[in-house]
């Protein structure tokens, strides 16, 4: 090997060690409360919170566990990783190497049956210097991409059990308000009955026992929208597992108490959602990656070594060995262009990121507030739900003997009923207001690999 050679092979290596242009990544910062309003102190690490337990309903961790095997979305995120990774094992030292083996074999004399046979084989390799880290960035690049595609996935996990979570919350109200709607018939049955007795004696009118069938079939015209509702949600959880219908939906019919969330819903610190939530993380991810891609193009604006080499079979003492050098120089117009379209991309995900971290303090925050004011609303609303049905009970035993009006004892029954359902909506409604709060804190996605 020529002294020359060598030498610039030296300072190729020396520059290779410590030179890598483009920006070198740091964690972006942003001001944030200390706390939320409402909110609790520092939590620890959620990601493997499975909050959905703590509603104590058998039923719906089956379902859950279900979804999380069998949801197609989920799968697809999973094959988004795997990508991800193909795309990093082709990078750095993968992508610096390239080269392979030429045979062939011939007859030399121009006679393709008598001429004599010769027969080569040459293997050939390039190896890129990376001297200016364009290599070293790009596998910065595609690492960050791994990540990024791990925490959508973790997204996209957490979505999966908030959608089973809350069609199932969903669909035990209805099935509360249809069981409420049907003792509510048999009551306006029962109250009809004593006023066709009143009507044969004389005490009451055609017209009382009609006014009392109209109540009746309104109720009876309610149960038609919440067997509809619930039969949706039922079919919304099945396509969420990926499964038939029908054979949710005779495990659903069985019927099941509303879940009722039991524990508090603490928030942390809006700085715990840096680190807690999958949609944040993937975006800090997607803008390390993004920084990466400025190096990988800043590097394509400056000088290229390749050595190359190779050796021929058939005679060993014929070999070749040397740099190659590559100048961009009639092509700096559209790489510059491209070294300032990835600065472009890297502050737009910078603000993205951003955006994505108010846009989860808001939801924090609105989900801690709703929750607060729904526990209230519940415990109101549960008072209200006793004093009606007192008011019923006692109505009904003064309309027996003949003390009130009948107006005002369907007024009860109406009030009363209203009253039932209006609780059961607010106990469902609490229910998603805390798995709101679950999901918004980061909690539950799980460590996707």
């Amino acid at each position: 090997m020529n002294r020359p050679y060598l030498l610039f092979i030296l300072a190729s290596t020396a520059l290779v060690s410590c030179t890598a242009v483009g920006p070198d990544y740091t964690p972006p910062k942003t001001p944030l409360e200390t706390s939320f309003i409402g909110g609790g102190g520092a939590l620890e690490e959620v990601a493997r919170d499975e909050w959905w337990k703590r509603l104590n309903d058998r039923q719906m961790n089956r379902l859950v566990d279900r979804g999380l095997t069998q949801n197609i979305d989920i799968a697809t995120a999973l094959q988004r990783i795997k990508a991800a990774n193909t795309d990093l094992r082709q990078t750095g030292t993968a992508g610096q190497f390239s080269g392979g083996l030429d045979a062939q074999a011939q007859r030399n004399n121009g006679n393709p049956i008598s001429g004599d046979p010769s027969e080569s084989a040459t293997f050939g390799a390039n190896y890129i210097l990376d001297i200016f880290g364009g290599v070293r960035r790009d596998a910065q690049r595609a690492a960050a991409g791994v990540e990024a595609a791990k925490f959508d996935a973790g997204t996209v996990r957490l979505a999966l059990v908030s959608g089973v979570v809350s069609n199932y919350i969903d669909a035990r109200y209805f099935q509360e308000a249809l069981a409420l709607t049907r003792q509510n018939i048999a009551s306006l049955r029962r109250t009809q009955s004593l006023i066709r007795a009143q009507v044969e004696q004389g005490a009451l009118t055609e017209l009382d026992l009609a006014r009392s069938a109209g109540q009746l079939d309104t109720a009876i015209a309610d149960l038609p929208p919440l067997e509809a509702a619930f039969e949706a949600r039922v079919f919304a959880i099945a396509t969420l597992l990926a499964e038939p219908a029908q054979p949710l939906l005779k495990q659903m019919i069985a019927g099941a108490p509303q879940p009722y969330p039991r524990s508090k819903g603490s928030t942390g610190v809006p700085a715990n959602l840096l680190r807690n939530r999958p949609d944040v993380l993937a975006a800090e991810r997607r803008l390390a990656a993004a920084v990466a891609g400025v190096g990988v193009a800043e590097a394509k604006l400056y000088p290229s070594v390749t050595l190359s080499g190779s050796v021929t079979a058939a005679n060993p003492s014929e070999w070749s060995f040397g740099p190659a050098l590559s100048l961009p120089i009639l092509n700096q117009g559209p790489l510059r262009a491209r070294r300032d379209a990835a600065i472009i991309s890297a502050t737009t995900a910078e603000l993205e990121w951003r955006a994505q971290v108010l846009a989860a303090v808001e939801d924090v925050q609105k989900t801690q507030s709703e929750f607060t004011r729904k526990q209230r609303e519940v415990a109101a609303l549960r008072a209200a739900q006793r004093s009606r049905d007192r008011t019923l009970q006692l109505s009904r035993k003064v309309f027996e003997l003949g003390e009130l009006n009948l107006p005002d004892l369907l007024d009860a029954e109406r009030f009363a009923n209203a009253a039932r359902i209006s609780l059961a909506a607010a106990v469902r409604d609490l229910a998603q207001s805390w798995s709101a709060l679950m999901v918004a804190t980061g909690r539950g996605w799980g460590d996707v690999s």
